[in-house]
């Protein structure tokens, strides 16, 4: 197919978690009728909502047991085994397709996703989601235009690849090297492949210039340095990459920010009342302020809120405690991403936020959920961007010394220099412009 221009395009995804969600949300001025849900969408068959809300119903209630001693490791873990990712050495073929892969392809030969295809098909535009089983609707009920499909982590299991990938038409538009590796490795051909970077919100970078982006790491750097040994270290590499008019102490406005944030079935929520616990006495002396992300969950908001309560926190902590819940995913991800601003460190399970490194956000790592997230907490170390967490409840006590060391602010200009943040802008010239634009040489990955 020849390459168009396009000034719009079907931005399809699945409520499911957040992953997918974030992925599209800054691609939302592009998205002809609005982002599109397509396991919700207006007008959606019964029968393949139906088949939408088995798989997002066990997964979220097994995500949540998963906590429980013996019997919810042993459940996650067979789930887990069905999505797992293979090692990647020693590079071989990975082609043959798994049994999930199998089973999504018959329920698609008997119709489901058709009737979503045909809607569209009325005004063909390119079509990109966030889902590997909605690229497959299109392709195999023959859609005209093309399929783009972003992968979310930093390594991907067999399903995001077609059940005959060397036939497939589907491109992809994938965060680092690796998950362009892998798809080869699944039998994906290489010019189908653009790595692109993930899509982070345009609201935190502020263009091609970086200008937004700029100005929060050079803040971010003055608080996670307070005795200056990273800053005098490298003091050239900070002033080349971010400008010196970014990285003044007089221009930071808040205190040391700490943001965490829970995953889409609100698993871990206990690690944020650990922290809360641990930093109450610097909370309440206005040393630190805390940003707990509930996200949606009503559940996880009330669990805070009452947290607070025991703790003695209740309106004393002059606006250094926040949490953050909104009523829809696309109010959350606009309040998380304005708090991201403000944001020094992000502490977060590897989800597909591990990506928001790139935003220059030092990243210290919960417990992983998942193969992938294995993956994702890899790649983060790899960079340089993420640290595992120490136990939580001594934070008060190890994070001093982080700060002390200047290793977060060596983890955040990491994150900014080795981790791409112009995926959205990439997106957009490979979708709408048809040219091949990825991510620049000094990106590690």
């Amino acid at each position: 197919m020849k390459n168009k221009n396009f000034a719009k395009a079907y931005i399809i995804t699945v409520d499911m978690g957040y992953g997918h969600q974030r992925a599209v949300y800054p691609l939302t001025e592009l998205a002809e009728g609005g982002i599109i849900n397509a396991n919700n969408y207006a007008g959606i068959p019964k029968k393949d909502q139906r088949s939408w809300e088995g798989g997002r119903k066990v997964y979220e209630k097994i995500s949540r047991l998963k906590h429980l001693p013996l019997i919810g490791d042993l459940i996650f873990n067979i789930m887990d085994y069905f999505q797992r990712i293979e090692p990647f050495y020693p590079i071989r073929d990975l082609s043959k397709a798994t049994v999930q892969l199998k089973t999504i392809y018959s329920m698609i030969k008997k119709g489901w996703g058709k009737d979503l295809v045909e809607k569209l098909s009325k005004k063909p535009l390119p079509v990109i989601t966030s889902f590997f089983t909605v690229a497959y609707f299109f392709e195999e009920h023959g859609y005209k235009e093309n399929i783009y499909l972003i992968c979310c982590d930093a390594d991907v299991s067999r399903a995001w690849a077609p059940l005959y990938p060397e036939k497939s038409k589907i491109k992809y538009l994938v965060p680092n090297r690796r998950v362009k590796n892998r798809l080869k490795l699944y039998g994906v051909k290489e010019n189908n492949i653009f790595i692109t970077g993930f899509p982070l919100p345009k609201e935190n970078i502020g263009g091609h210039e970086l200008k937004i982006l700029r100005k929060s790491v050079g803040e971010r750097i003055v608080h996670l340095d307070p005795k200056g040994l990273y800053r005098k270290k490298y003091k050239k590499t900070i002033n080349d990459f971010l400008g010196k008019e970014y990285c003044k102490k007089d221009s930071c406005a808040h205190v040391l920010t700490i943001t965490f944030a829970v995953g889409g079935a609100g698993a871990q929520r206990e690690i944020g009342a650990e922290i809360l616990f641990s930093l109450k006495d610097k909370i309440l002396s206005g040393e630190i302020k805390l940003n707990l992300i509930a996200g949606i969950k009503n559940d996880v908001y009330l669990y805070y809120q009452n947290k607070i309560k025991e703790f003695g926190l209740f309106g004393k902590t002059n606006g250094n405690i926040e949490i953050l819940y909104a009523e829809t995913k696309k109010d959350y991800f606009q309040k998380f991403n304005k708090i991201l601003l403000k944001t020094d460190i992000l502490w977060t399970k590897p989800s597909e936020l591990s990506f928001y490194a790139g935003l220059g956000l030092p990243i210290i790592i919960a417990p992983t959920v998942g193969s992938q997230e294995e993956f994702n907490k890899e790649w983060l170390i790899s960079i340089g961007a993420g640290v595992e967490q120490q136990d939580p409840r001594y934070v008060n006590e190890w994070l001093a010394d982080w700060l002390d060391s200047g290793w977060l602010a060596e983890a955040a200009m990491n994150g900014f220099l080795n981790a791409p943040h112009k995926g959205a802008y990439h997106m957009e010239e490979v979708v709408l412009k048809g040219k091949r634009s990825e991510i620049e040489d000094i990106h590690l990955l």
